[in-house]
């Protein structure tokens, strides 16, 4: 649907725990942008290399015109920018050319989305000459014949991409692979020789890793600890836990918000079970989701929207924190505006 539809419920969470919790200004990080149209051959086999199969029934697609609808729905009487990329399983012609149309339109910074074999020389082109903030590579545009439990950082984000980042001093919006997430110890060893090699190279490490219940984080925080080239976004986690760790961790400075838009447009809460996250859903409203081990249906009628779910868990982890009102707009506005170069 265009925008949101907006409940009683949604209205008395914005109400009584986001209005005045959320500054004035907010910059969402971590949105994708296309139309429908815009799907390759192989889109719906991209679960091979590890993507969830969830995220594609929430929209089938995220025009600008129903992003800003989306936002003034969600967040009345507030300023919220974006920080705009296409979808990376689609077209990257095709999904590229419009973000970075809209992006100019807007004057949202726009990522360039690659595959693993694009040319260094194609990058360079994407930053300096069409305006691109830097790049967003993605584990399904690996190469084919590795496995999705396989696959590394440096198969789809290679180190000729990463010398371009690190020469024009860009931007890399970083969405790690395998199954153990956050913990795994090649993710982690690799995002320390990224730190290492690439101080130039602006790396968010995208949905705090991919860190979505406790057991995700291993000793990742403590190893990571050194890593202080590294950028951190918390889109689309709802783990309270994650959010306050990383906080811990990189500090006040280096994290940032951003919502994964469309998907966080999603009615749902988040659980974990036995180390694995579910998404709650009021029955029916996505169709038969029984065979998918991330979803489970529920009757209850007061379910908010997965955006207002993560700022939940924001404000969650803020309180535990005793954040000041200075570090909860560095996060969810001033540090993205340094790092992206956004007025504000």
């Amino acid at each position: 649907m265009f925008g949101v539809e907006v409940t009683d419920y949604d209205k008395k969470v914005w109400e009584e725990e986001l209005r005045d919790f959320l500054p004035d200004k907010i910059i969402d990080c971590h949105v994708h942008v296309w139309t429908q149209g815009m799907e390759r051959e192989g889109t719906k086999a991209a679960s091979r290399k590890g993507m969830v199969d969830w995220t594609s029934i929430v929209a089938p697609d995220l025009t600008i015109e129903d992003l800003m609808q989306s936002y003034s729905q969600m967040f009345p009487g507030k300023d919220v920018r974006a920080v705009l990329m296409g979808w990376p399983s689609h077209d990257l012609v095709k999904t590229n050319d419009y973000a970075i149309k809209v992006g100019k339109e807007k004057n949202f910074p726009t990522f360039y989305c690659t595959n693993w074999d694009t040319p260094a020389e194609e990058i360079r082109d994407a930053i300096v000459n069409r305006g691109f903030c830097g790049i967003k590579p993605y584990l399904n545009n690996s190469p084919a014949y590795i496995p999705a439990a396989e696959v590394r950082i440096f198969d789809y984000l290679t180190h000729e991409h990463l010398k371009v980042a690190d020469e024009l001093g860009a931007i890399v919006m970083l969405h790690i692979p395998r199954s153990m997430r956050l913990r795994d110890p090649v993710n982690l060893a690799q995002m320390l020789e990224i730190n290492d090699k690439y101080p130039n190279a602006k790396v968010i490490i995208a949905h705090i890793g991919r860190a979505y219940s406790v057991e995700d984080f291993g000793d990742a925080f403590e190893v990571m600890k050194r890593a202080t080239n590294l950028y951190w976004d918390f889109t689309a986690n709802c783990l309270a836990e994650g959010i306050e760790e990383v906080i811990k961790m990189a500090g006040v400075d280096r994290v940032m918000f951003g919502s994964d838009m469309p998907i966080t447009k999603m009615r749902m809460y988040r659980i974990t079970e036995n180390g694995k996250y579910l998404n709650v859903v009021p029955r029916g409203i996505y169709g038969d989701v029984s065979n998918d081990p991330n979803m489970r249906e529920t009757d209850e009628t007061d379910i908010t929207t997965f955006m207002y779910e993560e700022l939940r868990a924001f404000k969650k982890a803020a309180e535990k924190l005793n954040l000041s009102r200075e570090d909860i707009e560095k996060i969810l506005c001033k540090n993205a505006a340094k790092l992206f170069g956004m007025e504000i």
